[in-house]
């Protein structure tokens, strides 16, 4: 039987006040998993009502006290692996593996969010007056919009709400359309469990053909202070678009064309893995996924023979299945998408040297690709799915004029045994986030996650993503009565 959830507004699991329900669809299987509130333009409404209401209280309530609620969240999320599990295979077809990082990575952004909490930023200021005291301070600054995507959809609906949370805000949510449970009421019904007050984060589902109401409905509402969403560029361009109209700062965290840069002192086989993963972890459905492998000309022949034969076996199927790592895409027409960039690769002179094909419902086959056209698509456009493309360089500047070669410069990797050949490397690439003797994929909450061009603007994570959703001000206090004229 469909797991059936309300929206949550004001503490309290609500039905949409029209009375309209979604369903939510297995990828792999093609059967309902959950039926959840479509909410309209009102119920938004109604959840930032809440949202306002409960904004006083909270921003008030003893930094311990809202600290200890995010570390018994991280603990009580947890404890939920399995049903975080079930959730993301149900709802997107997540692998195993890659939902259990999900659970862990969103466990550790509360814990980090209620460090945060203890720890408020500011600054004492210099005064050309005598006897003045001046602090720069920072202050919540009400109702957050949060957009949570459905491709990791646990650990970022964590991370779209906590910042917000912890510097005294309260959120609105707006989960995925595709992942509800698991970008959005999973973890408001952990922090609720672990004591946050009603009102202070809402949740809202909805239909997919709704989603472009509810989101002006909720930008433009003069209560809502802020936005931050994660998902494509497309999208986050209308986003950034409606928040700046209405004079609101915007976190945007938008796709990625990352590049897996394989030197030629990198040791070959530790490559291999790296690029395994950073190209197919999620069946290649991370915004930090390795599109463009890039390897040393004299390391080529060896590592695209590794390459092809591990990428070949690699475990497909049903993301039930612990061992699976190719799982079903989020939907059968993504799947049809990838098909659609490799074979338009492939027609424009491009070699398959793994998978490739037709899919199979919602599951790509992971694909390797060598002899790629500038001209072809998949040159350029984010892949969003398991395949990838090997291309050779003979010196630095070549991977380099490579790798910067696109407008999405979220993340990069750089493989080699050389941490100051990496490091000189690193410093001419212009990503928001690079990781060397590492590959594309990497996350922590303390550090700031986000990209440059079109990959957005604005930065998640530590005392970043703090600044992000809190309010600069400038205080003074005379210790002294002032010398006025006259």
């Amino acid at each position: 039987m469909a797991i059936a959830r309300a929206l949550l507004i004001g503490g309290a699991e609500t039905p949409a006040r029209s009375g309209r329900t979604t369903g939510v669809v297995n990828p792999y299987t093609g059967a309902v998993y959950a039926t959840v509130a479509a909410a309209a333009a009102e119920d938004v409404t109604a959840a930032v009502d809440a949202a306002q209401h409960a904004f006083p209280a909270w921003a008030a309530l003893p930094p311990f006290e809202r600290r200890a609620i995010f570390t018994r969240a991280a603990d009580l999320l947890e404890a939920r692996a399995t049903q975080g599990a079930e959730h993301m295979a149900g709802e997107v077809g997540g692998a195993a593996p890659w939902a259990g990082f999900n659970i862990g990575l969103a466990a550790n952004v509360f814990r980090e969010a209620a460090a945060a909490i203890t720890a408020p930023r500011g600054d004492v200021l210099a005064s050309a007056n005598p006897g003045v005291l001046g602090l720069a301070v920072r202050e919540p600054l009400g109702v957050v919009a949060a957009f949570a995507p459905w491709n990791a959809p646990i650990i970022l609906s964590a991370r779209a709400v906590a910042a917000p949370l912890a510097a005294g805000n309260t959120v609105v949510l707006k989960a995925s359309e595709a992942a509800p449970i698991s970008s959005g009421l999973l973890i408001a019904d952990a922090l609720h469990e672990a004591g946050l007050p009603g009102g202070v984060l809402n949740v809202i589902t909805n239909d997919p053909a709704d989603a472009p109401e509810l989101a002006r409905t909720l930008i433009a509402d003069y209560r809502v202070r802020a936005v931050n969403f994660t998902g494509s560029t497309t999208v986050g361009r209308i986003i950034g678009t409606l928040a700046a109209e209405h004079l609101k700062p915007a976190v945007l965290e938008l796709g990625g064309k990352n590049s897996l840069i394989v030197l030629d002192d990198a040791d070959i086989d530790y490559a291999v893995r790296a690029t395994v993963f950073g190209a197919f972890a999620n069946s290649g459905q991370i915004c930090m996924s390795a599109d463009r492998v890039l390897v040393h000309e004299s390391l080529a022949a060896e590592f695209l023979d590794k390459l092809t034969a591990v990428v070949e076996a690699l475990p497909t199927g049903d993301p039930a299945d612990p061992h699976t790592v190719i799982g079903p895409m989020v939907n059968q027409a993504a799947a049809q998408r990838v098909s659609g960039l490799v074979s338009d690769a492939v027609a424009k002179g491009a070699t398959v040297r793994a998978g490739g094909g037709a899919p199979r419902g919602a599951v790509h086959p992971a694909t390797v690709l060598t002899e790629v056209s500038a001209a072809a698509d998949i040159h350029y456009a984010e892949i969003f799915g398991p395949a990838c493309v090997v291309d050779t360089f003979a010196t630095d500047d070549e991977a380099i004029a490579k790798a910067n070669d696109t407008e999405h410069a979220l993340t990069a990797g750089i493989l080699t045994e050389n941490a100051t050949h990496g490091l000189r490397v690193a410093r001419r690439l212009r990503t928001g986030i690079v990781h060397i003797n590492d590959q594309s994929v990497g996350d922590e909450p303390q550090a700031p996650f986000g990209g440059a061009l079109n990959s957005g603007y604005g930065r998640f994570g530590g005392r970043w993503g703090i600044d992000a959703f809190s309010n600069l001000r400038w205080l003074t206090v005379a210790t002294e009565q002032m010398p006025f004229p006259g």
